[in-house]
This record gives structure tokens, C-alpha cells and sequence, in this order.
């Protein structure tokens, strides 16, 4: 693998730039589009008009949890925990229905300030009175450990939606409010797990899937759970130094079989739905390699460290056996795929996605799919006013053909 700088991935972005509020109508925002080196723009409710009919949409339809919750001691003074992944039950669907306790790797903030006592938050949910209980188990060195517990019945679900806060990016600079529960989230939301929203996403109304449908064109979802290190900056000298996080995703043996059919005309809602779609093509390569495989686990340089010469449809038929061989309805998985600007996608020909803050793994992920013009496009996104990274404006990106 070539070394790849960082600094190559800066652009200045001025505060200004970065959309801190939605706007009032979530299709009303611009729609950059890039097609064979050329760069123009329109509001995006007019993608139905953009995408070939035939064609295939993938969403990823994860649901924002209420990660963040708020523990104050008896001297006053602040805890922040920060849900990241469930750890007992492991299992996101288990944790959240969980009556009585649950464990969560968490990230803490004033962690200095929290010996080994209990925390204690009191809350009403539908008329009942309870008590969450947080105390520190163990920690990894990049989180910690944290047993939750409570006495009403109540599940995980719901004591989180009461006792927690969304967790609105760090870089808007501001505390999460009631209009971030609406609209930092799809409307095509369902599974809970993310701590962050898959963006892309968040353009859509009704009306225009609606429209998509009255075209001809498909659309499904698969799942990724996006966790807090999508956030993460770059900090090393060469981008494929950057340890990645690592997310689960979920596919349905129904959707894979979509995706067959739709090969070479697939459009991805979302860099997360990208990083599914690939990593379901190197779990098919897996599969391949070991049929007997269990808990797929796709790390960060397998795609480079593998010359495999598998097609894309015959890597995903190997899932599809698998899926029937173990009697099982959707592949459930992990990736830590880092996709870098030499990756090739397979899966993938055009891409739906907001524009990313300079040195991130998500700008590199961009650059992947459109080259060095990615540099072409984020200055014409600068110059003409688009709104950037969470809650700003919208692209679609066509494949950039390699030799």
C-alpha cells in the first residue's frame, strides 16, 4: 500500500461554511452533481429526475440513539457518558430490550472527577418513577466499560430515550436541541444503534421516494450502526496510518438478492451505505475462503491485502449460501474497511453524500470514487455557496472511470 498524506485532504473551511440548524423543508437544500468531470448543481428534490430508471437505491436505515446521558455527583459537578456499542447483550436488539441492566463501552467526559462510587439519575417515563445506576466495570484504554442498571421493568430503550440526549456533532458547537430529535435523523429510520446520523440521508422526504417509485426506480435498506469514530479526525502523516473504528452492519439475504439484480446500477444513500456495500463484497470473499467461517469481521486492509480475482456476484451468491446453509435470514457482521483513494468500489457506481470535513476518512472515501477532482468539486461547493458537513447541502457523484 502506498503511502498516502494527509495533507493532500486539506481544504479551508471557513465556520461560516458549516451548516449549525437544518433547513425548514429537509429537500430544499442544493444538490451538487458530478458526471464524467462535470460539475453543475440543482435543489435536490429534483433527484428522482437524476437517477436512471431500473436503477437501485440503497439506504442505510440505522436509527440515532440517545447516547449521551448526564450524571451529576453530590458536589455538583458533571459526568458525561457516551454510549459507543453494546457488550452485554452484545447483541443490539438483546441490549436495548434489557429490563434491568445492560453493559456499554462508553466514552466518559470529567472522567477525573469520577473516583469507583455509583452515579445515580432519577426519571419518569410514562408515569413511572425510576433510578438509572451507572458504575465503571473496566476499560480497553479507549473506553470504558459501564453497567447500567434499574428496577421498574422498563427497557434500555426507553430509559435511554428519557434519560439521554442525542449527540449532535462536536463540530457544531452547540448542545443538542428538541428540533435535532426530528431532523438529525432519516424518515425511513428504524433499528436503534448509531450514535451518528448517516447524513446523506437526511434530505429525504416522502414525496421524493415516492417519486423515485413512480419512476421505476428501487430502493432498499441495509443497516450500519455508525459509531463515534466516523468523527474521529486524521492525526497521522499518511492517511493509512489512521486506525479505524470498527461498525456493525446487517443485510438481509432479500436485499443481497436485490443488489444481484441491480449490478452496475447501484446508487448509495450515504458513505456508511458505501462501507456496507463493500464490506459485504469482502465477506462474500471470506465466505469463499472459509466456508465455515463465523463472526465476519472485515479488517481495515484486508481489501489491499487481498488479490483476489472474485466478481462481485459471485462473492455475493457465497453469502446467499451461507445465509441458507446456516439457515439464517440476513448476514450480520462487523467492518473496519478503510477506503482509501486507491480503493476500486465494486459494488457501488454513483454515490449520494454531504461534503466532509478536510482530513477525514469520509473526504478520502470521495476521493475513491471521483479522483483528485474531488478537490474540483468541493471548490465549485465553496464558490457557490453550499452548505457544509451534517446538516449542509447534498452531492451525487458518479463512478470515476480507472484504467
Amino acid at each position: 500500500m502506498n503511502n498516502i498524506s494527509i495533507n493532500d485532504f486539506d481544504y479551508e473551511l471557513p465556520d461560516e461554511r458549516i451548516a449549525k440548524f437544518p433547513l425548514q423543508q429537509r429537500d430544499s437544500s442544493k444538490l451538487l452533481i458530478y458526471d464524467k468531470g462535470k460539475i453543475s448543481h440543482q435543489p435536490f428534490s429534483s433527484l428522482p429526475n437524476l437517477i436512471n430508471p431500473n436503477s437501485l437505491l440503497v439506504f442505510n436505515n440505522t436509527k440515532v440513539v440517545r447516547a449521551r446521558i448526564f450524571f451529576y455527583k453530590p458536589t455538583g459537578a458533571q459526568i458525561e457518558v457516551f454510549c459507543l456499542e453494546p457488550v452485554a447483550p452484545g447483541n443490539y436488539e438483546q441490549n436495548f430490550a434489557a429490563t434491568s441492566e445492560c453493559i456499554w463501552n462508553c466514552t466518559v467526559g470529567n472522567l477525573k472527577k469520577w473516583k469507583s462510587e455509583a452515579l445515580k439519575k432519577e426519571f419518569v417515563c410514562d408515569s413511572i418513577r425510576d433510578e438509572l445506576c451507572v458504575e465503571k466495570l473496566d476499560t480497553d484504554g479507549l473506553s470504558l466499560k459501564l453497567k447500567f442498571t434499574w428496577k421498574s421493568g422498563l427497557s434500555f430503550a426507553q430509559v435511554m430515550d428519557v434519560c439521554g440526549k442525542i449527540p449532535v456533532p462536536p463540530y457544531l458547537k452547540r448542545e443538542s436541541q428538541e428540533i435535532d430529535s426530528e431532523r438529525y435523523q432519516t424518515i425511513y429510520s428504524k433499528p436503534e444503534g448509531s450514535v451518528a446520523a448517516p447524513t446523506a440521508g437526511l434530505h429525504f422526504t416522502d414525496n421524493i421516494i415516492q417519486a423515485l417509485k413512480s419512476k421505476n426506480i428501487e430502493t432498499d435498506e441495509i443497516t450500519l450502526h455508525v459509531g463515534a469514530g466516523t468523527f474521529k479526525p486524521v492525526k497521522t502523516e499518511f492517511a493509512n496510518e489512521h486506525l479505524m473504528h470498527s461498525e456493525h452492519f446487517f443485510v438481509e439475504k432479500t436485499s443481497i438478492l436485490k443488489i444481484i439484480r441491480h449490478l452496475g446500477n447501484i446508487t448509495a444513500v450515504g458513505t456508511t451505505s458505501v462501507r456496507t456495500l463493500e464490506s459485504l463484497y469482502w465477506a462474500g470473499c471470506k465466505i469463499k475462503q472459509n466456508k465455515n467461517i463465523h463472526n465476519i469481521n472485515i479488517q481495515q486492509f484486508e481489501p489491499y491485502e487481498n488479490n483476489l480475482q472474485i466478481s462481485v456476484e459471485e462473492s455475493l451468491q457465497a453469502v446467499i449460501k451461507y445465509l441458507d446453509d446456516n439457515s439464517l435470514t440476513k448476514l450480520d457482521a462487523a467492518t473496519q474497511i478503510m477506503i482509501l483513494p486507491e480503493y476500486k468500489p465494486r459494488t457501488v457506481t454513483r454515490l449520494i453524500t454531504n461534503f466532509h470535513q478536510p482530513k477525514s476518512t469520509l473526504l478520502l472515501l470521495v476521493a475513491a470514487f471521483i479522483g483528485s477532482n474531488w478537490r474540483k468539486v468541493y471548490d465549485y461547493a465553496l464558490k457557490n455557496d453550499f452548505r457544509f458537513l451534517s446538516y449542509g447541502d447534498s452531492s451525487i457523484l458518479s463512478l470515476q472511470e480507472r484504467d
